[in-house]
């Protein structure tokens, strides 16, 4: 292959995406596998076991596991704020 002849040659791997049109769905993806780690860190810092934070939270272990999976994306923001509380956390969203 002619890396001289290269379409992509000087673009950015977020204009390759874009282009492929796939940006917007690895971006939400990568957001919820950044979450879905910090949740994972805070419940090994605190020694929480997800059956504890399932009965915190009032809800089943399954349906807390659907909410921890990386592939899932549709969070309410009640189920991210139920979360939140039943690590001992405040839930913080903000527009950047």
């Amino acid at each position: 292959m002619d890396m001289n002849n290269n379409q992509y040659s000087g673009s950015n791997f977020d204009d390759f995406l874009a282009k492929d049109g796939i940006l917007e769905e690895i971006t939400i993806k990568a957001q919820k596998r950044l979450l879905t780690l910090q949740i994972q860190d805070i419940m090994v810092e605190a020694n929480l076991t997800k059956s504890e934070i399932a009965t915190r939270m009032n809800t089943s272990r399954s349906q807390l596991e659907r909410l921890l999976d990386p592939e899932n994306s549709s969070m309410t923001l009640d189920s991210l704020d139920r979360l939140a509380r039943a690590l001992g956390k405040q839930l913080r969203i903000e527009f950047a």
